[in-house]
């Protein structure tokens, strides 16, 4: 987990996640397999901010049903991650 694009997946933009950035609080949705420094460090390294802290979430793909059958699949689970930055802002469009 070197590339910082890679880390970094997109980000999460919601209303609730809008009136945190007021707080400079970001949510990205980021690779499962990403810790918390290398999420930090992708996030310095892609918008040039310093980083307070980092906060994540794993969340569960929820079961799907697939087709005309009965066969249940599943989604992909996921990790959201909450970046509180020390100043400055991030801008996203």
């Amino acid at each position: 987990m070197k590339d910082a694009s890679k880390i970094i997946i997109t980000p999460l933009i919601t209303e609730k996640n809008n009136d945190s950035a007021a707080q400079d609080k970001y949510v990205f949705k980021v690779d499962p397999r990403a810790g918390k420094i290398e999420i930090g460090r992708a996030v310095e390294a892609l918008f040039e901010v310093k980083v307070k802290s980092v906060n994540v979430m794993n969340y569960n793909g929820k079961p799907k049903r697939t087709g005309r059958t009965m066969k249940i699949g599943r989604r992909a689970n996921w990790k959201k991650a909450v970046v509180t930055l020390k100043e400055g802002s991030i801008n996203l469009f």
